[in-house]
């Protein structure tokens, strides 16, 4: 191992962390300014490589490709924040909407995997007097009743159940105790997997490369080291897109209704802030620049179905090490993730997952918010 492995290593690692700063800064400004948990994050990544593919097969043009990526997906993210992820009011028609949707969708699942086929024994009858019982319709009624038992213990004697009477009483004081990250959380994760199957049945099942154009399939010597042309791109692209970010943040009107909507939500709209636009805002820029993340990393990692789940932690690694909300975290904390990953897959291949993993357990027992997060 000579001082070229190293250098090329650091390279690698600082290139691979460009491309998880694209990632990782959108999601933990989402994180920031809505304290929304996005589990479907990793799924703008893959949309945005896959509507890469198809402006590429359909133009020829990969410049074209960046744009038109991150606009589509930053669409979807406005989409999903609006009509799912954003406090309402009580809304009868859009609820009866939504469930008559979600309904026909489930329908359409249930086809598709298939029927349920009734055990053997349950398909026989039982014998009461001059009855004849289906075996079947008797387990029905001791598994409602046991059903019914177990619902009624847990309203009336858990900690659960007593926020729920609360809820009844009172929605509006109990939202006030407590918010609802398991809400986030699944509607992220079946968002996911709805995200992850319609790419599935759109652009099937095959792996695809992101074709990049000539001049960036080079590469540059730099003293003894041939530097790939792309990876040069992907760090000046990041270092560009992270000081458009920086600026706008920090020397705008828009940046400092962010930082403040960040800081303190009620504050903010107390002020006069319309919060309500800055979090559409924030989730469509959070979702193009993971499309955009997807576009550019799908010309070295390629596109592939499970690629989602795979960023996915990678980036809230990033943003667990850097701090929520903070872009300068989140640069931070790409970097050591991605030279973490790099040397660790070089060094120690069998044992990559725990170099790149105990660092962040490390920061998290030191600084539980980060190293640049706020308490």
């Amino acid at each position: 191992m000579n001082v070229n492995f190293w250098l090329i290593q650091a390279f690698n690692g600082i290139s691979y962390g460009a491309l998880l700063f694209l990632v990782g800064s959108g999601l933990s400004l989402i994180f920031g300014v809505m304290r929304i948990v996005n589990l479907s994050h990793g799924s703008y990544f893959l949309l945005g490589g896959y509507v890469a593919l198809t402006v590429i097969w359909t133009t020829g043009s990969w410049v074209l490709a960046i744009p038109v990526a991150a606009l589509a997906i930053g669409g979807v993210g406005v989409v999903m924040e609006r009509a799912f992820l954003r406090p309402r009011p009580f809304d009868p028609l859009r609820q009866m909407l939504l469930t008559v949707g979600f309904a026909f969708l489930l329908q359409q699942a249930a086809l598709d995997i298939g029927g349920i086929h009734l055990p053997v024994r349950l398909r026989q009858s039982v014998h009461v007097g001059g009855l004849d019982l289906p075996l079947y319709r008797i387990a029905m009624v001791a598994i409602a009743l046991a059903i019914g038992l177990a619902f009624w213990l847990a309203m009336e004697k858990t900690r659960i159940g007593a926020w729920a009477r609360a809820t009844v009483g009172n929605g509006e004081v109990a939202r006030g105790v407590a918010s609802d990250p398991l809400r986030q959380v699944l509607l992220t994760v079946g968002f996911a997997f709805l995200f992850q199957q319609a790419a599935l049945d759109i652009w099937t099942g095959n792996n695809f490369d992101v074709k990049r154009p000539d001049l960036l399939d080079q590469s540059v010597q730099v003293g003894t080291l041939h530097l790939e042309a792309y990876r040069i791109f992907m760090i000046a692209m990041a270092a560009v897109i992270g000081l458009v970010l920086w600026l706008a943040m920090e020397k705008t009107r828009m940046g400092a209704m962010v930082r403040a909507t960040v800081d303190d939500a009620e504050m903010a709209r107390g002020v006069g802030i319309d919060t309500s636009r800055i979090s559409k805002f924030i989730f469509a820029l959070g979702a193009a620049l993971a499309a955009l993340g997807g576009v550019i990393g799908g010309a070295f990692l390629g596109i592939y179905p499970g690629l989602d789940f795979e960023m996915l932690p990678l980036a809230f690694a990033v943003v667990i090490i850097g701090g929520m909300g903070s872009l300068g975290g989140a640069a931070i904390g790409a970097l050591l993730v991605g030279l973490a990953d790099n040397f660790g897959k070089a060094l120690f291949p069998e044992v990559s997952y725990f170099t790149l993993y105990a660092p962040m357990a490390l920061i998290l027992a030191v600084k539980p918010t980060g190293l640049f997060g706020r308490e």
